[in-house]
């Protein structure tokens, strides 16, 4: 078969096939039995994630996802959108590049999606891992998964994985740009913008991870195009699990307190995320606006995540030729 043009493949988390019990039970099997996302002896998280986890967070998962969930399109938002970011890069690029995606966990999964493209004839694949800050428990993680996939191909792509982006001009003038157009949209101004990250277990960071100082990368850069100090633009990382101590201080905490020290008006960026999902849309927009009002706050708002807009799409281009120099005509 004669070669293709170059691939791009975009990878985001993943998402389970439907708001049910069943379904979440197996995508959280998937995601939480891999070792970089939790670090506990494997015999012993077994016995935790089979005798603890799954049996009932699966079931208060489903719930908190049927509440998310585009029932019109059967499918997830963050699948909805992965989908939607695809096909508006694909337009921007036109031939010269052929754009798909994939999900690190569920589908479609990352490595069919390589072998698929590979047997395709795209001899030459970029993978870009929509995570704008580094973690072991995110991008190393792909890079397994793409490794696992090439150890069973005897003729092999060339593969290249996106670096990230976590202070790209490019990135955080988009996130500039989304949060103008949203909050022009709102009868209020906030008194505070809180940037929510996706935590990660403090011990993480302990044994090298550089998560947390990408995170505090990106918030200085936003705080700066914003023209904003800690006060006004405070950071905090959210969806922790387990007991274990994670990275401080927590988005739930970080709500009450500024609602006890008397900010009405809250909105919430969430810079981690290339897409809404279920850590957006229900555990901010829908349980963080509860929190807030129920200690003080009066108006508070999600800003939406990038997704397909102008200017996410905007930045995807620009990292997606970032990455492909020198595979384009």
């Amino acid at each position: 078969m004669p070669s293709q043009p170059p691939a791009l493949l975009l990878v985001n988390l993943g998402t389970p096939e439907a708001p049910t019990p069943a379904a979440v039970r197996r995508y959280l099997k998937e995601f939480l039995s891999d070792p970089r996302v939790v670090e506990i002896p494997r015999p012993v998280w077994w016995l935790i994630l089979h005798g603890v986890i799954l049996p009932f967070r699966s079931r208060r998962s489903a719930a908190a996802y049927d509440k998310i969930w585009d029932h019109e399109n059967a499918c997830s938002p963050l699948l909805a959108i992965t989908r939607a970011q695809a096909v508006a890069l694909q337009k921007r690029l036109g031939g010269q590049v052929q754009v798909d995606f994939a999900m690190r966990y569920g589908s479609p999964a990352l490595g069919e999606r390589l072998r698929a493209l590979h047997a395709a004839g795209h001899e030459r694949i970029v993978l870009l891992p929509l995570y704008p800050q580094y973690s072991g428990s995110t991008v190393a993680s792909v890079t397994d998964a793409v490794a696992e996939a090439l150890r069973g191909m005897r003729h092999q792509p060339a593969v290249r994985i996106g670096a990230p982006y976590y202070d790209h001009p490019a990135y955080i003038e988009a996130l500039k740009q989304r949060a103008g157009q949203h909050l022009a949209t709102l009868g209020w101004q906030p008194d505070a913008i809180l940037l929510s990250y996706h935590g990660v277990p403090k011990a993480f960071i302990e044994k090298g991870d550089p998560y947390a100082a990408h995170c505090e990368a990106t918030t200085a850069a936003l705080r700066a195009a914003f023209g904003m100090d800690a006060r006004r633009m405070p950071m905090s990382y959210q969806s922790r699990l387990g007991r274990a101590e994670w990275l401080k201080p927590y988005t739930d905490e970080t709500i009450v307190q500024l609602a006890e020290q008397g900010v009405k008006n809250l909105a919430v960026m969430t810079p981690a995320f290339a897409a809404d999902c279920l850590e957006t849309l229900e555990e901010i927009a829908i349980g963080g606006a509860e929190t807030f009002r129920a200690h003080g706050g009066e108006h508070f708002s999600l800003i939406p995540c990038l997704n397909d807009s102008e200017p996410g799409m905007d930045l995807l281009e620009t990292l997606a030729r970032r990455e492909l120099a020198g595979w384009l005509e």
